[in-house]
């Protein structure tokens, strides 16, 4: 390769993201300075938190800079070094961004292994995704075996892990997906035992029937509408871990919620996290989510996009809905 090709943040987006907040460009390879290193993206990651971060509003982490290489994870090959801890050959995931070469001073970098498992899948189920999955099921809402686990975007990186995490501990497991193609994979392929498709316009009696006992535990990565739906079928003394709102991430409008009262009469616990604010939990969640994935216990998918070009047609994909599992994007 003779040049760095990126894809930049081109403008902030004013409701539904598209193409046109993006922009191609090349630059020159990096060269490493004194504790440095520069490493050649793999895998690129894409994820619904990105959204967020190309809007100015106050969050957990600072907006992504227009005219800067989109903000993002990837996965690649450390090719040259002056970092006493990276070497030539060493393979690291990191937040290099949007862009076939980056250059790094270890900040936030961890070695990977790629005779372990895929390297795609540092990105995924053994990544942030598999992390927020754990985090969120098992350190915050620390289900029971017997109760009903529900999650929405059952189908996702991370509903897909919550799901077979959720069964693994004993208990029925509920995905909400969008879509009878993705509720059959979360239902045939994944082995949870019911899957809501809250595009059938029912979504509340569906609901009702998927969970006749109730929900114990609702992990949350959409919002709006199926939100508000679930808030009817949770059982008093249940939680709600909540890491995404998807549905809300490109409306101009938020959504109302109508059903509210229900964490008063039913004195559910809702918490937000973020998954970074726990970075002691992660070898644990990483081990254990490891080990389940030799045992056969969690089965994963990815839709693999090819080409740093089509990163943005992905990522708007992604933020409809159309991938299943995990959204990558395959550069080398």
């Amino acid at each position: 390769m003779s040049a760095n090709r990126q894809i930049l943040f081109a403008s902030r987006p004013s409701g539904q993201v598209t193409e046109a907040n993006f922009k191609l460009v090349e630059s020159p390879i990096p060269t490493p300075g004194d504790g440095e290193f520069v490493v050649r993206n793999h895998w690129l990651s894409l994820d619904p938190y990105m959204r967020g971060r190309m809007d100015e509003a106050k969050s957990y982490a600072k907006p992504a800079e227009v005219g800067q290489v989109m903000v993002g994870g990837a996965v690649g090959e450390v090719i040259a070094s002056k970092h006493p801890q990276f070497k030539q050959g060493d393979f690291v995931n990191g937040a290099f961004g949007w862009q076939e070469y980056a250059r790094s001073d270890g900040s936030g970098v961890r070695k990977v292994d790629p005779a372990r498992t895929p390297l795609s899948y540092y990105l995924g189920v053994l990544g942030m995704p598999g992390v927020t999955a754990w985090m969120g099921l098992l350190d915050i809402a620390q289900p029971k075996a017997g109760e009903t686990v529900m999650v929405s975007a059952a189908s996702g990186a991370v509903g897909s892990v919550v799901g077979q995490l959720a069964k693994i501990k004993g208990c029925r497991a509920v995905g909400i997906a969008g879509g009878k193609a993705k509720c059959e994979y979360v239902m045939k392929d994944l082995g949870f035992d019911a899957c809501v498709n809250h595009k059938a316009g029912k979504l509340r009696e569906d609901l009702e029937a998927a969970a006749p006992k109730g929900v114990d535990v609702y992990f949350e990565n959409v919002g709006g509408e199926v939100l508000d739906a679930v808030l009817r079928v949770m059982n008093p003394f249940s939680r709600i871990a909540l890491c995404g709102l998807i549905s809300q991430y490109n409306a101009v409008e938020p959504y109302g919620l109508k059903n509210a009262r229900s964490f008063l009469v039913n004195r559910i616990r809702l918490q937000g996290f973020i998954v970074t604010d726990r970075m002691e939990l992660w070898p644990r969640a990483l081990e254990e989510l490891a080990r389940w994935i030799a045992e056969g216990k969690i089965k994963y998918r990815e839709s693999v996009a090819h080409g740093l070009e089509n990163a943005p047609k992905a990522f708007i994909g992604m933020l409809r809905g159309e991938n299943l599992g995990k959204q990558v994007v395959k550069l080398v």
